[in-house]
């Protein structure tokens, strides 16, 4: 509803500018030029977010000062706090940090959002910007226009520069052609009500371009032409801090729980930060005049005088709100707590983690791991085992098949409930997740999917056995006895094996120990139907039980099958760089069948 008011009423009042002056035509231009050009560095900063990025967020965050400082430098560099948030809800969502390392990168954003303020005060101002603007457009979509994609994201980064430095520049040309025939300084408002008037323009300024930078370079390029005095000026720096928000929390929308926290993490900050700058902003304003003075800055240079009061408050606020971190983490998990589905949901899996190649890769696979877990217990059970004779240390040779525990009978209405809803969000999301990924992050995706096709596969295999398992189980016939306990052994020592490769540390000896399973699973299947030959040849079963024999067994060989294969995808290698020496050691299906030709299994 707001949004259908809104946006009509800027149009509107665009429109009306526009009749009214040329040189507002001008200076909206220029911040509309400002405006795309941030856009393009985005995109071009997402072309180096498919690992490297990653890679330097996993290793930077694990103290707070060092998520301070991340979060300082990448948006320093970066010029866009927004892409910086998007990228932390991800890496939050899909736990791939802490709640308090998020919040520390989120006030470190803070603090490097302030260095735009600088470059613009300090540089923008003072050079003929239009006149690098032109090069640097031309170099930009030259390599835009590449296919290689470190290249196009060169470009994309040059050409957003390009855009800045000309949206700028007619920023302020607009503004000193304005002056010429309409004052707004002579509008200005002194005192405490000018102060909360030109907050709330802060504010609704940067709501309404998702940008606290442009709304900076708004008032900057205003206040050096005096359209605005140096009061009223430093209340929209503070009011911008507390409208960046908005973007946080539009990037959480998509996300899970946990982005919705670092979201009013991000919030508090900017609130407690715009709290203290306003109630402070006498002594602030003295302060920023005695460094002033310190570093050289002239009395009347307002445009820094205002950068500094931007660092300044900003500062303060990263100053008081850091010793209260994980008082802020335990506020906000009590405050937003983990939501009880009716049906199981996942829990890693969300829109913020789609665009990011390593956090959709981690948080698909997190979440087919916690799959797993809940179909483990379907399995075991489902053929009449315990959990605590499949993962104990004694063997299961002799097991009897009397001794096990009850059969799992609800295991469609068990997958109904816990397994499909989430295998479905699974496939739906890596097959998002995949458009536009590099092939080998593609490749890897798509191997996580197999995965999760293989239990859901082993869970129905269960389904169809379980049927003559937990009748023939308890046979009179021996022979009929000891084949259906042969297979519930076959199913518990793969179930126990796949877990012991989960908790291994060394993946080439996981492989390996894999491979071993394999065959030892293609050994039981050819044992078992040779035996079963010569049991019908003997008549000590008949046609019939042993064609429920051969389908069973049939069913068995490949829930084995399926467990080894998606404990190859998840458990024996764990990162994506290992892939290729997984494909190197692990034995496929013909290696498999020439072997068994061959004899040797």
């Amino acid at each position: 509803m707001i949004r259908r008011i809104l946006l009509p009423t800027i149009l509107l009042v665009l429109a009306y500018g526009f009749w009214v002056s040329p040189d507002f035509k001008e200076i909206a231009s220029g911040v509309a030029i400002f405006l795309f050009g941030m856009l393009a560095m985005e995109q071009g900063f997402q072309a180096f977010t498919g690992g490297a990025l990653e890679r330097v967020l996993k290793r930077t965050t694990d103290r707070l000062w060092k998520s301070l400082v991340f979060g300082s430098v990448t948006t320093t560099i970066m010029q866009s706090s927004s892409l910086v948030s998007v990228i932390t809800i991800s890496f939050l969502s899909a736990e791939l940090i802490s709640l308090a390392a998020g919040i520390g990168i989120i006030f470190g954003a803070n603090l490097g959002t302030t260095t735009g303020a600088w470059l613009v005060a300090g540089f923008g101002l003072k050079v003929k910007l239009s006149a690098y603007a032109m090069p640097i457009l031309v170099f930009g979509v030259v390599l835009i226009f590449q296919r290689s994609k470190v290249l196009h994201g060169i470009g994309y980064v040059l050409a957003g520069v390009g855009f800045l430095f000309l949206g700028i520049h007619y920023m302020k040309e607009g503004f000193e052609a304005f002056k010429q025939g309409i004052d707004l300084a002579s509008y200005a408002v002194a005192g405490y009500p000018g102060l909360f008037l030109f907050v709330a323009i802060g504010i609704l300024a940067t709501v309404v371009m998702q940008s606290s930078h442009a709304t900076l370079v708004l008032v900057i390029t205003a206040l050096a032409a005096s359209q605005v005095t140096y009061e009223n000026a430093l209340a929209v720096a503070i009011g911008s801090n507390v409208g960046t928000t908005i973007t946080a929390i539009l990037g959480s929308m998509g996300s899970n729980i946990q982005g919705k926290r670092l979201a009013g993490a991000h919030l508090i900050f900017n609130l407690v930060t715009g709290f203290i700058a306003i109630a402070a902003i006498t002594q602030i304003i003295g302060l920023v005049d005695w460094l002033s003075g310190i570093v050289g800055i002239a009395h009347d240079d307002y445009t820094l005088k205002l950068a500094t009061f931007h660092t300044v408050f900003n500062s303060m606020g990263i100053l008081v709100m850091v010793p209260f971190v994980q008082q802020l983490v335990s506020v906000l998990e009590r405050w937003m707590p983990m939501p009880v589905p009716v049906f199981e949901q996942p829990k890693y899996l969300n829109e913020a983690s789609i665009d990011f190649a390593d956090a959709a890769i981690e948080a698909s696979r997190k979440e087919t791991v916690r799959l797993y877990d809940k179909a483990l217990e379907l399995i075991v059970h489902g053929v009449g085992l315990r959990r605590r004779d499949v993962f104990s240390e004694d063997p299961l040779e002799g097991f009897d098949g009397s001794e096990g525990g009850p059969f799992e009978e609800r295991i469609q209405e068990r997958y109904e409930q816990s397994i499909k809803s989430i295998y479905a969000a699974i496939v739906a999301f890596i097959s998002r997740a995949q458009a536009g990924k590099e092939p080998e992050n593609a490749e890897e995706l798509l191997a996580i999917r197999m995965a999760g096709r293989d239990l859901v596969e082993a869970i129905k295999g269960v389904a169809h056995l379980q049927k003559n398992l937990k009748v023939l189980i308890h046979s009179e016939n021996p022979e009929i006895r000891a084949a259906y306990e042969g297979i519930q052994r076959r199913i518990g020592y793969v179930v126990r094996e796949v877990d012991g490769v989960r908790r291994s540390d060394d993946d080439r000896l996981a492989i390996l120990s894999l491979n071993d399973t394999i065959l030892a699973n293609r050994q039981e299947d050819v044992l078992a139907n040779e035996k079963l030959d010569s049991l019908v040849r003997k008549d000590r079963i008949s046609a019939t039980t042993a064609t429920s024999l051969i389908n069973d067994y049939r069913y068995a060989y490949r829930i084995c099958k399926r467990l080894i294969e998606l404990g190859q995808i998840l458990f024996a290698v764990d990162h994506g760089d290992l892939l290729d020496a997984q494909r190197s050691l692990a034995l496929d299906e013909d290696e498999i069948d020439a072997m068994s030709d061959h004899g040797e299994i």
